[in-house]
């Protein structure tokens, strides 16, 4: 993988979108439409960034080639030791099909199988269509039915009590933060949270499960007080409305994608494009 490698891009909506920030050490890997923020202390990205072009994206076959990321120190990556043997998926951050489009499609293809782009979760977390990868499919849907330009920001929520399998913390919850921009101007954006707890309970040292799995849609500003990363300026594009006195909570509990906040529809094609 070269270390030339153009990344996200923070103006691929039009109005500009930078990565989010920390002030925790990271290490910056750029790959084709996507970047990872890798942890080191955890071992596991800090927060992931994908340019998703549904007008181009193309349909290729998975690679399944797993591999560390040349550029930085083994030890700094949860590599393939953490997944053998167990209930625990390889669960992409920056999915596999989201930066597959354009004349680099192919390298973008393999470059989602590095392991700092992947996160320890369980089988049913990752592989159910209604869980991690329903929300996933119903993003992509967007984007390509409208010929939506998005970019995808995804995390776990790395927290300090999250229990050590292996020598590595395994994220209870994850996050998602989809923004696009209306006409090419507007910018908007919808934050999600998934939560694995009850799915992980089986692993040794885990702690009792908090809860069962639950989706959230919530504002994005939550996702910044859990996270403690700075997302610029995709709070204030929230599509969630401010809480009010007969609805003290924004968090909306997900049961189908009818349940999900996106605002109005946006037209045919609301991005101009080069």
């Amino acid at each position: 993988m070269s270390t030339a490698e153009p990344g996200y891009d923070p103006e691929f909506l039009g109005p500009p979108v930078p990565l989010p920030r920390t002030t925790q050490t990271v290490r910056e890997l750029p790959s084709t439409h996507f970047t990872v923020l890798l942890d080191p202390v955890r071992r596991l990205a800090a927060a992931t960034a994908v340019n998703i072009d549904g007008a181009r994206l193309r349909d290729l076959p998975r690679t399944d080639d797993w591999h560390l990321d040349p550029r930085v120190p083994a030890s700094e990556q949860a590599g393939p030791e953490l997944y053998a043997h167990n209930d625990l998926d390889r669960g992409h951050l920056v999915r596999r099909r989201d930066p597959v489009w354009g004349p680099a499609a192919a390298a973008a293809n393999e470059q989602t199988f590095a392991y700092p782009n992947v996160a320890p979760q369980a089988s049913a977390f990752n592989q159910g269509e209604q869980l991690w990868a329903g929300l996933e499919d119903h993003m992509l849907t967007y984007a390509s039915t409208y010929l939506l330009r998005l970019s995808v920001f995804t995390g776990p929520v790395l927290a300090e009590d999250d229990p050590v399998y292996r020598g590595v913390g395994i994220p209870r919850r994850f996050w998602k933060v989809a923004a696009w921009a209306v006409g090419g101007t507007d910018l908007r954006s919808a934050a999600f949270l998934l939560d694995q707890s009850s799915l992980i309970a089986n692993l040794p040292r885990d702690v009792p499960p908090l809860r069962p799995f639950l989706t959230f849609q919530l504002p994005v500003a939550d996702v910044e007080g859990l996270t403690g990363l700075d997302l610029g300026p995709l709070p204030a594009a929230d599509v969630l409305e401010p809480a009010t006195a007969a609805r003290a909570s924004r968090w909306i509990e997900l049961t189908t994608e009818d349940d999900i906040v996106l605002g109005q529809s946006p037209s045919a094609d609301p991005v101009s494009r080069s």
